[in-house]
């Protein structure tokens, strides 16, 4: 019985799938973690973007945002 669960735990020890998924998981997180940090840094300039072109498609009147205030843009009809 002590044999089988030495080789047991032989096997298990030298099995590389566990380690497989873990470094996948790894690289999903991190991937993750640099879509959340370009849409923090871009949300506002996209923002603005979007509020332009619907400007134009509308036939609006653009305000851009104030220097260094991404995100406040504005559309008068």
């Amino acid at each position: 019985m002590r044999s089988y669960l030495s080789a047991f735990a032989t096997s298990l020890r030298f099995d590389q799938r566990g380690a497989t998924a873990v470094e996948y998981g790894i690289m999903v997180s991190l991937i993750a973690v640099v879509i959340i940090v370009a849409v923090t840094l871009l949300g506002g300039t996209l923002h603005d973007t979007f509020v332009q072109v619907q400007c134009s498609v509308g036939s609006g009147t653009f305000t851009p945002a104030a220097a260094g205030a991404a995100g406040t843009a504005s559309c008068a009809p």
